[in-house]
């Protein structure tokens, strides 16, 4: 049982570990289209299906060489790979030719489809195995059953499914898994109360529930009460590496540098041994105190700890070499990619192709980006976003970002949200309003749920207001409204392209009762304006 839960803690601090990095890299804040011409592309949802595919692959080679090849359970359940399929029905029939279903090799499995994020599958196996009177399931296997839960059903759901585990398997490691729910959702109430039925249960025995909370701490701006924090952890335990890893991230996010060499000079008189996480810290924290020098030193004792193992790493070397304007060091960390792996994922061309672009090195981008095109499988619109960006920014005409979609539809990429939104900015800084238009409506429908970004509704409607072209303000309010984003400042701008127009604005108020937009003095004052004009169509579709 303890390797179990010590399994299960250390795989949650390697987590912890790596959001700490990400929580200390250097970020400035610059404008929307800027982000987007450095790679940036937060809001596209594109399938990565082909990349499944290719770590189930090499999911099942490691499963049948294990197994002395042939078939095995392991395969059958990681060539499934969609969701819709079932893992139930897959060790059903396993049993059913005769075969023999091992626990330690169904947890095997589980743990490589939580890798590969295939959270469902994960489940059904906890499921069945829970309904299975010859397998005596331990609380280190509840807490890996909950954390799926979570995942899959949400808050509720978990927390109904540890109110009705048996008392005595609600220990530290399922409380524990309980507590990172909480926190991944952002629950303080409910997390420091369970902190504080922990305590009084004995459970906090080691630095992982902290961790835990000093990462919530530290992702909301809560920076005061880490210390505290820390204080009660060595009451009780020993911090470790994922400790200061969070440390030198609140170190970070605060520019204390001083500080940050203080926490590691006290790691390493721990005879805690760093981790690569730990010197990509100490790199982010100098490159933002612009001490390149002290942030070199840091970054090869990183490049040191990086390795197969642990591949995250590189493409954290490559946007701090990246921060350091050190094109050799891209170039070189991505000559070990390539050398140490099969062949470089869809995530890694994304951060060398975006650190290429932000160092002016397009050509050298662009190669890139016909070498992806013509090996990655997955097709995912994210890649040639980064290119789209450059041309649309970079040019003054779009003809080249034309060229460059049509080249994208061609391979059978499917655009994006983000796509659609760059063409958007292309054509609005160009004014061609029927492409803004259809970019604008192609975009909203991309997406399930639309984020409304205002600045580029203000965009797309300044140019049909400039036009005064009231067909095109009349659609674009219904795109809106499908969208479900519809308000004052929209009728607002619907009423100042009339006045443009000349002409008058019918049933404004009927559509604004309908919209449940109230009526402020701006609005009837717009609305009046228009009145003493000339009438218009009503509009065809409200």
């Amino acid at each position: 049982m303890l390797s179990r839960i010590l399994h299960t803690s250390v795989a949650a601090s390697r987590r912890l570990s790596t959001r700490a990095a990400v929580a200390a890299a250097p970020a400035k804040e610059t404008p929307y289209r800027d982000r987007i011409n450095a790679g940036g592309d937060r809001l596209t949802k594109s399938s990565a299906a082909g990349d499944k595919l290719t770590k189930s692959s090499a999911a099942e080679d490691r499963f049948t060489k294990s197994n002395g090849g042939g078939d095995t359970l392991g395969r059958r359940l990681f060539a499934l790979v969609y969701a819709k399929r079932s893992a139930v029905v897959t060790i059903r029939k396993w049993k059913e030719e005769g075969h023999l279903v091992r626990k330690y090799e169904l947890n095997r499995i589980v743990r490589e489809l939580r890798k590969l994020k295939r959270y469902k599958h994960a489940l059904e196996i906890c499921e069945w195995m829970r309904t299975q009177d010859d397998m005596k399931l331990l609380p280190g296997d509840y807490a890996v059953h909950l954390d799926l839960i979570a995942k899959i059903r949400g808050l509720k759901s978990a927390e109904k499914f540890f109110e009705d585990l048996p008392e005595e398997t609600r220990d530290s490691a399922t409380c524990t898994a309980l507590l990172h729910t909480y926190v991944q959702h952002k629950q303080f109430d409910s997390a420091e109360a369970l902190m504080k039925k922990m305590s009084e249960c004995n459970f906090l025995k080691s630095p992982l529930p902290y961790n835990h909370m000093m990462s919530l701490y530290l992702s909301t701006g809560q920076l005061e009460k880490i210390p505290e924090t820390m204080k009660e952890l060595k009451k009780i335990t020993s911090p470790d590496v994922v400790t200061y890893n969070l440390l030198l991230a609140a170190c970070g996010s605060q520019n204390l540098t001083e500080t940050a060499e203080k926490v590691f000079l006290e790691l390493t008189k721990a005879k805690i041994e760093p981790d690569w996480v730990t010197y990509s810290t100490l790199a982010s924290i100098y490159i933002k105190s612009s001490n390149p020098e002290k942030a070199e030193f840091a970054l090869k004792d990183m490049e040191r700890k990086v390795s197969r193992k642990f591949r995250a790493g590189y493409s954290s070397l490559i946007s701090l070499h990246t921060n350091l304007e050190n094109k050799n060091g891209v170039r070189r960390i991505w000559k070990k990619i390539k050398s140490t792996y099969r062949k470089p994922n869809d995530s890694e061309y994304t951060c060398v192709i975006s650190s290429l672009v932000k160092l002016n090195e397009f050509e050298e981008a662009e190669k890139l980006y016909e070498e992806w095109e013509s090996i990655s499988p997955t097709k995912d619109s994210r890649v040639p976003n980064l290119l789209l960006a450059v041309y649309i920014n970079n040019n003054d005409k779009m003809e080249k970002a034309e060229a460059f979609y049509d080249r994208m539809v061609k391979k059978d990429i499917v655009p994006g949200y983000t796509t659609y939104e760059l063409l958007t900015w292309g054509y609005s800084k160009q004014k061609e309003m029927d492409k803004v238009l259809d970019c604008f409506k192609k975009m909203v429908k991309s997406v399930r749920k639309w984020d409304p970004d205002e600045e580029l509704v203000r965009e797309v409607f300044g140019i049909v207001e400039e036009f005064g072209n009231v067909d095109a303000a009349e659609k674009l309010v219904v795109t809106l409204r499908r969208a479900g984003y519809v308000n004052g400042e929209v009728y607002k701008c619907l009423l100042r392209t009339y006045v443009k127009a000349g002409k008058m604005a019918l049933i404004v108020e009927e559509r604004m009762k309908k919209d449940k937009v109230e009526m402020d003095e701006e609005i009837q004052g717009l609305v009046q304006l228009t009145s003493k004009m000339c009438v218009s169509e009503i509009p065809g579709e409200l």
